[in-house]
């Protein structure tokens, strides 16, 4: 299957209307108490599942953003971003925790295992309509996060497990419409991996330098800088 590119700036996108306003506008330290409470919401790839011990994207991205930002990760390897799915992120504890956290920023990058033939057959009915009710109960917290969401990660080669590419990228319009629509940021992790299976040894977990990637394009996201290391 053929992929067209979309071109994505790494942080941004558009308009539309919240409860409360969001902004895709780099986020700036400043504006917050110290420091600035960041929520990494996912499955294993922000587990860390492929990386070394420590080397999570969530914790390389809190050694480029340093001591002005807390980044906490609350991965659940496996879950999926459907409720229809076999193991929805909104039934995990991490889930409940993640919602406890008083976050000023949510970093949101879950759809990989939504690609599996079992749950990719409730794709159409509940993709799109999953996915805005999770950022819903983020943008309802007390302390009003700004949302950023990820396209889902680059799959290498034909995938594992049932994971693949071709229905990865399905989502990548999806996400982008749903960005758009409710003017949450939107970083492109997808074409941050993409071709570079090297770094992808099991073919759907970045391992450490491929976690680091992915660190790097959401560091540029929330601050519209390129990391430095």
């Amino acid at each position: 299957m053929k992929i067209i590119p979309i071109l994505l700036s790494a942080s941004i996108l558009l308009s539309a209307n919240l409860t409360r306003a969001q902004d895709t506008s780099p986020v700036d330290p400043g504006k917050f108490d110290p420091p600035v409470k960041v929520t990494c919401v996912g499955d294993s790839i922000t587990q860390g599942v492929g990386a070394k011990r420590g080397k999570s994207w969530p914790s390389q991205l809190q050694e480029m953003l340093g001591d002005k930002w807390s980044v906490k990760n609350f991965g659940r390897s496996g879950t999926t971003l459907m409720n229809s799915g076999d193991n929805p992120y909104q039934k995990c504890p991490q889930f409940k925790e993640a919602k406890e956290n008083p976050a000023n920023v949510v970093i949101i990058m879950l759809g990989t295992n939504d690609t599996k033939p079992n749950n990719w057959a409730h794709f159409k009915k509940d993709y799109e309509k999953d996915y805005r009710n999770l950022i819903s109960h983020f943008t309802s917290l007390p302390s009003k996060p700004r949302i950023f969401l990820c396209l889902p990660p680059y799959i290498a080669k034909d995938g594992n497990w049932g994971i693949n590419e071709p229905d990865t990228a399905t989502q990548i319009p999806i996400v982008t419409k749903i960005a758009k629509d409710l003017n949450l940021g939107l970083i492109d992790v997808h074409g941050a991996l993409q071709g570079k299976d090297d770094l992808i040894p099991d073919k759907v977990h970045p391992n450490t330098d491929g976690a680091a990637v992915i660190a790097k394009a959401v560091y540029q996201g929330l601050t519209g800088k390129t990391a430095s290391k």
